[in-house]
Parts: structure tokens; C-alpha cells; sequence
């Protein structure tokens, strides 16, 4: 393990930039960090990933987490790294969201009871009670228009089609402010967040040193992205959320799987435990062997394990392993029907399948896996037809209410790769 917090986000590549001294000032005492969570959805998403295994390093080398939720913020919306304003949430949308976050940050930082106990917080708490009046004199006075222009973030919007409306164009001061309140309420000192958060990060200390005269420090991971181009977290089928009703554990175990071979050391430095010593094994075993997938499958136990705990990864592996002619015993309706999810289905009536049951011959013609009882009848001769991945070795065999999964559905196999779903009909 590395000696200071510093050593260990350096030689995981996690540090883009860092105020002048950040090193010195982590290694010298206990210090206290915070990140912002937008809560524009009830789930976060897995580019959420980052700054929350920031915040949990932090913790475990001896510093105090805080963990901000924008509630104020999330009314209004970061232009930072967007090309068009956001529709603004209801107050009421914000909270529901916020309670799903609160959830999901939990397995990752200790909110227990000692020195470094991590602290959630919600800045609708200050930002809702300060009027403009206030905000105007306390905090507006000590931003030019023209630093403010000078922002990457701004100066992009300004100078788009759409252009930047005020009430964006003043998130940046409500960020810095942020960071001023959490500096007079917990001490804070640190602020870090993704590499697009620079400028806001360097508004926020500014304003802490004019207002408090105190010296506090910046810290930016760099933005994820991936070896093929596509938007890290984005798959065709949609965002990867952490919430799993949005995203089952068994397709966020495959999205980790099915990370591209260039990505797959990097992720395993930026979103697992694993030590120097066990990533560097693993790139060795990669470059030695990448058909053996053992970096891709160490990443994806990891992070299913933190996600969703040891259970629910044990499941996504179980899942994945019918395809590879794996028993289906173990597995549960609602992963066989997210592995499934683009095969052929039929839905059969459950009383089809009471007393003596169905001919294998005649379910096989009925939804289609065969052509014709004939064809149905040469695959189970040659050894080629399978329920539930159990091969058929008798023409004459019955599919009765023993064979349905949970009383729910059936998996048809023809060969190797072609699958038929049987859904039962209450």
C-alpha cells in the first residue's frame, strides 16, 4: 500500500491537476475533501464511479470524506462540459433523487462514528435560505465578470449558438460558495471532482481565501473515456446506472466484461481495491494471454462485488456461464430473462404443460426452434437439442411443470449458440 494518499492516486493515474502543494499538505495531517453529486436522476451512473472511489481513498488513508448532494445546484444545472442548458428540476424531483443517491454512496464510505467518519450534505440546506440580496453582497462582489468569462466552461457556452443563460452563468459562484460554507462548517480544505471542475474548483478557493483568509486546495481526475471513442458508461442499450432496477447486476457484470482490451488496466487502477502488485500480475497475464480474459474478469467481480455486494455478483457470474452450457438451477428468472433479452420467445399457456406435459417434438415445431417435428426429431439424434441446457436424448421425451424455472419460463438451445425463450402464461 502506498504511504500517503498522494503516492496512491499518482500511480493509479487518477491525478489530472493539483494546486501547488496538494501533495505536502495530504502527507502532513488529517484533512477533510468533498466532492459534488448532481442529482438530476434517483441513480447515479458508473462515471459516477470515479470521484466516489475518490472520496472512499481518502477515508482509508486517514482523511474525512463529505460527500455533497447539489440540491440547491441541481435546480439549476453545471454548464460545465455541456453544449445546451438543461431543463431544471422540481424541488421534489431533487429530493426523491436525493434519497436514491444517499443509497447508493453508503457501501462505499464509513459514516460511523469515528474521527474520519464521512458526512453527507445537501446544499439546498444554505443555498435555500440565503436571498439574493445576501448572495449578491457576500459572495457576487467577489467575482469579476470578466474571471468568470475567462472560464473554459463559460467561454465555450458564450461563444455556442445557444449561449449561456444567467442563471447558469452564476452556478460557478454558487459552487465556490459551496466550498466556502463546508470550510467554515467542517474545516474542509479539499475540493476535488472530474477534470471539467477546474475552474469552479479554483472559484471555490479563491473565494475561501479572500473571505476566510484561509489556504485550501483543488484536486481533478481526469475524464474517463474509453479506447473505441464511445462515451465511457453508454452502451447501446443506454446508460449503465448503479441503482440495480435500472441496470441488473448481471448486465453491469457484462458491461465490465466486455471492456475493451486497451481500457481494461487502466479500470482496474481508476475502480477496484486491487494493489500495485495484483494489477500488474494481472496487465503481465493480459499481455500474455488475452484470450483468457483474467484482467477483464478480476474487473468485473470487483466492481459487481462493491456495487451490489458478493451475493449479486456471484449470481451475474453464474448467469453468465449459461451460455457456455452452464446449468440453469442456480439462476434466476430475472437473469435469464436479461441474458435472453434478444433471443426469439414464445408464450405457451402454464396448463400446456400439466399432466404428462408436451412433446419435446411438438414444442420445438410449435415455437419455431425446429421447422418441422422431422427436423425436430434428426437434432435430438444428433445429440444437438437441449431444455433448460440439459440435453435430449429421447424423441419421445415430455416438457411438464418440472422443467419450467420458477413455474415461469423454459430455454430452448438448437446447437450451440441458437436460443428459443419460452415465457409461461399464468
Amino acid at each position: 500500500m502506498s504511504n500517503t494518499i498522494f503516492e496512491e492516486l499518482s500511480w493509479r493515474g487518477l491525478i489530472y491537476d493539483a494546486t501547488p502543494g496538494f501533495e505536502d499538505w495530504t502527507a502532513s495531517g488529517s484533512r477533510t475533501a468533498y466532492i459534488g453529486f448532481d442529482p438530476t436522476a434517483s441513480s447515479l451512473h458508473v462515471g459516477s464511479l470515479l470521484p466516489i472511489m475518490g472520496l472512499a481513498r481518502m477515508q482509508r488513508f486517514g482523511h474525512r470524506p463529505i460527500a455533497l448532494v447539489g440540491g440547491g445546484t441541481g435546480l439549476i444545472g453545471d454548464p460545465s462540459g455541456k453544449s445546451a442548458e438543461r431543463q431544471m428540476l422540481t424541488a421534489d424531483a431533487v429530493e426523491e433523487n436525493l434519497e436514491g443517491i444517499k443509497r447508493q454512496l453508503e457501501p462505499f464510505l464509513d459514516f460511523g462514528s469515528g474521527s474520519n467518519r464521512a458526512v453527507m450534505v445537501n446544499n439546498l440546506d444554505w443555498l435555500g435560505a440565503m436571498g439574493l440580496v445576501d448572495f449578491l453582497r457576500d459572495v457576487g462582489k467577489h467575482f469579476t465578470v470578466n474571471y468568470m468569462l475567462a472560464k473554459e466552461s463559460v467561454k465555450r457556452r458564450v461563444q455556442s449558438e445557444e449561449g449561456i443563460s444567467y442563471t447558469e452563468f452564476t452556478y460557478m459562484m454558487l459552487q465556490a460558495y459551496d466550498f466556502l460554507e463546508l470550510n467554515s462548517l467542517y474545516d474542509c480544505d479539499i475540493q476535488m471532482g472530474g477534470s471539467d471542475q477546474w475552474g469552479n474548483i479554483m472559484a471555490g478557493i479563491d473565494l475561501v481565501r479572500k473571505v476566510r483568509g484561509s489556504k485550501v486546495h483543488g484536486l481533478v481526475f481526469p475524464l474517463v473515456t474509453n479506447a473505441s471513442g464511445t462515451k465511457f458508461g453508454k452502451t447501446e442499450s443506454g446508460t449503465v446506472w448503479l441503482d440495480p432496477e435500472r441496470t441488473s447486476p448481471y448486465r453491469f457484470y457484462q458491461f465490465w466484461l466486455n471492456t475493451d482490451d486497451r481500457d481494461v488496466v487502466p479500470y482496474l487502477k481508476y475502480f477496484t481495491w486491487l494493489s500495485e502488485d495484483d494489477i500488474s500480475g494481472l496487465a503481465v497475464a493480459h499481455e500474455a494471454h488475452p484470450g483468457r480474459r483474467e484482467a477483464h474478469r478480476a474487473l468485473a467481480r470487483e466492481v459487481t462485488a462493491l456495487v451490489h455486494g458478493e451475493s449479486e455478483r456471484d449470481q451475474a457470474e453464474t448467469a453468465a456461464s449459461v451460455l457456455f452450457g452452464g446449468a440453469l438451477d442456480q439462476v434466476r428468472v430475472k437473469d435469464l430473462r436479461d441474458i435472453f433479452d434478444d433471443v426469439p420467445s414464445t408464450s405457451l399457456p402454464n396448463d400446456v404443460f400439466s399432466g404428462d406435459g408436451l412433446g419435446i417434438l411438438e414444442l420445438c415445431e410449435h415455437t419455431g426452434l425446429t421447422a418441422s417435428r422431422g427436423e425436430a426429431r434428426r437434432l435430438v439424434r444428433a445429440g444437438g437439442l437441449f431444455v433448460n441446457n440439459e440435453r435430449i436424448g429421447d424423441e419421445q421425451a415430455t416438457v411438464g411443470a418440472s422443467h419450467l424455472i420458477e413455474g415461469k419460463l423454459l430455454v430452448l438451445r438448437k446447437g450451440k449458440k441458437s436460443y428459443h425463450l419460452v415465457q409461461i402464461e399464468a
